[in-house]
């Protein structure tokens, strides 16, 4: 086990005997309490929340299953991906472009190779592809972002990716036809504001805080769709991207006077295929058994499916998961390519 992963397993012991005193819990044999995190991104997003969410669900039921949960905000779906395979989380929350990316070694791990041992557990809120520009650089359209000042978000994270997309499948190059801004979303708004910035991009679920201040501030702005053939062949293209539609209902501040159309992808909810099978079992059992109480924990839950959680995936599904899915009669609805393969060690 790595010095960090038991610095944090003895810091996670000693907090928890300080802060709940007579929980009842023994440490030794058979009621050992295992501790998990949950990697997400800021705080302002969607994926936090969606940490938040899981951990507090799993947390009341700490006496069922010695499980203490906990969420971490990180960088990102990069990060989460690369901190579950180094042990240093046992869940991420995870664009479902970055997980087929992932375990098919592309993008920003095409130097490493396939992460084979990558495991799905559950797809979550669909995350539409937002473009939102100041009304006063008198961009109407995404090609006509050439020239003009654009935040596609930051180094490792998903939204960065799904923006470089974007921006080719209009023929828009990032080095030589925009000023290109690589900052985290979370800071996006306020440059947007600061009118330091003209535009950017962030990839999603609704509604959104950051993207509540970008649309109320002093410089009005407003969302431009991103459809037509273009996307029609990146959705070709691309198995994990999806039409999506913003919602003009969560921002009624913005410029718009409908609903918006665009391209997105899904979070998921991943792990490695070396967690614990009991503790992946708890997981996905404690979520689709209150999945009412789930859906009721956010906004962007709303429509979820049972069904609907199950798409989306690209790496084989975790065993402990499959076990629900089995029992629950669930695997109906998984791809038959999903089914794990046999266990073997990863170059």
């Amino acid at each position: 086990m790595k010095k960090k992963k038991i610095a944090k397993y003895l810091f996670s012991v000693v907090l928890f005997l300080l802060l709940i005193p007579g929980a009842g819990v023994s440490f030794t044999g058979c009621n050992r309490l295992d501790f998990v995190s949950i990697g997400t991104g800021a705080v302002t997003g969607i994926y936090y929340p969606t940490g938040g969410a899981i951990c507090r669900m799993i947390n009341k039921k700490m006496g069922v299953y010695k499980i203490k949960a906990t969420v971490e905000a990180t960088a990102g779906s990069v990060y989460n991906v690369n901190a579950v395979l180094s042990g240093d989380l046992e869940f991420g929350v995870v664009q479902s472009d970055r997980q087929y990316q992932a375990f098919h070694g592309l993008s920003e791990w095409k130097q490493k190779g396939p992460r084979k041992r990558l495991r799905a557990v559950f797809s979550i809120h669909p995350e539409s592809v937002n473009l939102i520009v100041s009304t006063g650089c008198g961009v109407n359209h995404i090609t006509e972002l050439k020239g003009k000042r654009v935040n596609i978000g930051n180094p490792g994270s998903g939204p960065l990716q799904n923006a470089r997309d974007a921006l080719e499948a209009f023929g828009l190059d990032e080095k030589k036809d925009i000023l290109t801004e690589y900052v985290k979303a979370v800071e996006a708004p306020g440059l947007l504001q600061d009118e330091r910035i003209d535009a950017f991009f962030y990839t999603v679920g609704h509604p959104n805080g950051n993207i509540k201040e970008a649309t109320s501030g002093r410089v009005r702005v407003k969302f431009l769709p991103i459809e037509g053939p273009q996307v029609e062949a990146l959705i070709k293209k691309y198995p994990y991207y999806t039409k999506a539609v913003i919602p003009h209902k969560f921002y009624p501040t913005a410029q718009n006077k409908k609903d918006i159309n665009s391209f997105g992808v899904r979070g998921t909810l991943v792990t490695s295929e070396a967690v614990d099978e009991r503790i992946v079992y708890a997981v996905t059992k404690e979520i689709f058994e209150n999945f009412e109480e789930f859906k009721s924990l956010h906004p962007a839950y709303a429509d979820l499916t049972k069904k609907g959680m199950l798409a989306g995936l690209s790496a084989p599904v975790h065993r402990g998961a499959l076990k629900y899915y089995t029992e629950s009669n669930l695997i109906q609805h998984i791809n038959k390519r999903l089914l794990p393969p046999r266990r073997t060690a990863e170059k």
